[in-house]
């Protein structure tokens, strides 16, 4: 069988699947192109075919993650549906593992990413945003949400408190030390809720 017919076997959506299942298993850092090969019991050329560059194949994990959210049932009121859907954009992330360091490491203008960001985009302006605030604001949401999703991901394989608490002293670091038990809080989902409410102008 020539490289072309073993090629044509898969379709890219099997190995996209196949990359982010080699995801869940061991992390982005020890995803390649050729450990998508071997999952799928293929060489790496055929992969490649397929994806192109491990680069190209982030991306299109990363629009993927994003297609699994779903979007035709969303509050009708603007106001309710900008958050509703940063709400399940968060969900989505974890849904992964490192789901939120694959996303932040592309820039995916992609299908389902931009059908993301549409809809994102549609909730505000009709919320009452002009052009710039609704854009900039979409951003802003996006941004947040990949950092703390980031940071809670990161948290599930290694906790920071102690070394946090170490480094600061009441002396040097007054300002931190009196909120230390806030800094150093794992309560994602109600941080996560007070950010979104914060940049939408609700707290």
């Amino acid at each position: 069988m020539t490289k072309r017919q073993t090629a044509d076997r898969l379709e890219p959506a099997t190995v996209i699947r196949a990359a982010l299942e080699l995801l869940d298993d061991k992390g982005l850092d020890a995803l390649s192109t050729r450990g998508v090969a071997d999952r799928l019991g293929v060489r790496m050329n055929t992969v490649l075919w397929h994806v192109k560059t491990k680069a190209r194949m982030l991306e299109l994990m990363a629009d993927a993650v994003v297609g699994e959210i779903p979007l035709d049932d969303l509050p009708d009121s603007p106001a309710l549906r900008a958050p509703e859907v940063i709400r399940r954009y968060r969900r989505a992330l974890l849904a992964h593992r490192d789901g939120a360091a694959l996303v932040v490491g592309t820039y995916a203008a992609e299908p389902h990413t931009l059908h993301l960001a549409e809809t994102l985009v549609a909730a505000l302006l009709d919320d009452g945003l002009n052009e710039r605030e609704a854009a900039w604001t979409a951003w802003t949401l996006i941004y947040f949400t990949l950092g703390l999703t980031q940071e809670e991901q990161a948290a599930e394989q290694q906790s920071l408190d102690d070394r946090l608490a170490t480094a600061i002293s009441g002396e040097t670091h007054p300002a931190l030390h009196r909120t230390l038990g806030h800094l150093t809080s794992e309560s994602f989902d109600e941080r996560f809720e007070f950010g979104l409410n914060s940049i939408l102008g609700r707290r």
